[in-house]
């Protein structure tokens, strides 16, 4: 077996990779950033690599990766399934592995506190590949971070050529993430890629899509031949701020991406159909009855009447979504608009559910991929890669 360095140029769909403890750690927002923003949420979840893969051609049969994961749990909620590692060969999902072991977080909502067990080394192998050469992808998992401490082979290795796909950088939340999927490469921003020929850059953040400046100037900064924006949900259920503010920050997060990418093609997309926000404002909550019978699933807590003074539900931000893109398309040839309802709207939610009142399961993610794909990449589609 041969140790392959792992380097900048074999790990894809990242921003930043920072050596930790015990290996490499992607991040997917520069150090800076993540300094402007001390939310433990956003720290969670842009450190868990959403998107990033290992990605090399090789003639290897057998691959080896030593990897350390952290998992998140909360106290008095079901834990997470273990984070799956998927490995592609030639773009075809081949093999899939959890890690053993992992360290664990723990996080005691009543109390604020937080408490780390550490555990060893995993090592994750994958034996039986074709002896021929081949594209090679190891998705790595969207809900645990992962330090990588070590690749081996059975044969030598070489990073993607550059430039060979068109890059399309994605912002939106924990569903663009992945959340409630099977596992990374079965994501819809994952899936979507796939089927339009382009590499992913996932800028999806758990309950963070909140049009941070930050990510607005990271966005800008990253080269990116595509951009999409999905933005809605996280600003209802997190009751950040009212409709006073929000078309202001839509236009200045549009702004700030526009100084480095002037005639880069931009899709704005709208929330998917979420019956507890349509019509009913936030913040968003755990539905404790549902805890308490074992199950993950959230609820709203605010109130309707409250849209008068301004308080944000999804019907309301898809409106001022579409309003914008119109008003802005008229100097902007290059804004464009989906309506989330297109994606995943109310019969879809009458067939697929949402299991947690929230998140759609991996069939949705797969209906959802597809009608993205089929609206956004295109022949003449707004993100067409040509």
């Amino acid at each position: 077996m041969l140790t392959i360095p792992i380097t900048p140029a074999l790990v894809r769909g990242c921003l930043s990779l920072e050596q930790g403890a015990r290996g490499l750690q992607p991040h997917r927002l520069p150090l800076w950033a993540r300094a402007q923003c001390p939310d433990q949420q956003l720290a969670m979840a842009e450190s868990e690599p959403a998107g990033v893969r290992i990605a090399f051609r090789s003639r290897a049969s057998v691959i080896e990766l030593d990897t350390v994961p952290t998992r998140f749990v909360y106290l008095g909620v079901p834990a997470r399934p273990a984070g799956v590692y998927d490995l592609l060969v030639d773009g075809r999902l081949t093999a899939q592995a959890s890690a053993t072991g992992a360290d664990t977080v723990t996080f005691d909502m009543a109390t604020g506190s937080v408490t780390k067990q550490e555990v060893g080394i995993s090592t994750l192998r994958f034996a039986g590949l074709p002896e021929r050469d081949k594209a090679v992808e190891i998705w790595l998992p969207y809900n645990e971070t992962t330090e990588l401490v070590a690749l081996r082979t059975d044969a030598p290795v070489e990073p993607f050529s550059e430039g060979s796909h068109k890059v399309w950088l994605h912002h939106g939340s924990s569903i663009s993430k992945g959340s409630n999927t099977d596992s990374p490469s079965a994501s819809w921003p994952a899936l979507a890629a796939a089927q339009g020929g382009v590499e992913l850059v996932n800028l999806g953040f758990s309950g963070s899509a909140l049009l941070d400046p930050f990510v607005a100037r990271v966005m800008r900064d990253t080269p990116a031949d595509l951009v999409s924006l999905k933005i809605g949900i996280n600003l209802v259920n997190a009751d950040l701020m009212r409709l006073r503010a929000f078309a202001p920050a839509v236009h200045g997060f549009l702004d700030t991406i526009r100084d480095g990418k002037p005639d880069t093609p931009i899709l704005l997309v709208s929330p998917l159909h979420c019956p507890i926000h349509e019509d009913t404002p936030g913040p968003g909550a755990f539905d404790m009855e549902a805890l308490a019978a074992g199950k993950v699933a959230f609820r709203a807590t605010g109130n309707p009447a409250e849209r008068a003074a301004g308080k944000l539900t999804l019907v309301t931000i898809r409106q001022e979504l579409e309003r914008i893109a119109r008003q802005r398309g008229e100097s902007d040839a290059h804004l464009a608009y989906l309506d989330g309802l297109d994606l995943y709207g109310p019969a879809d939610f009458a067939e697929l559910p949402l299991p947690d009142a929230l998140h759609p399961d991996a069939a949705a993610h797969r209906r959802i991929a597809q009608r993205f794909a089929d609206f956004a990449f295109a022949d003449g589609g707004p993100l067409y890669p040509g």
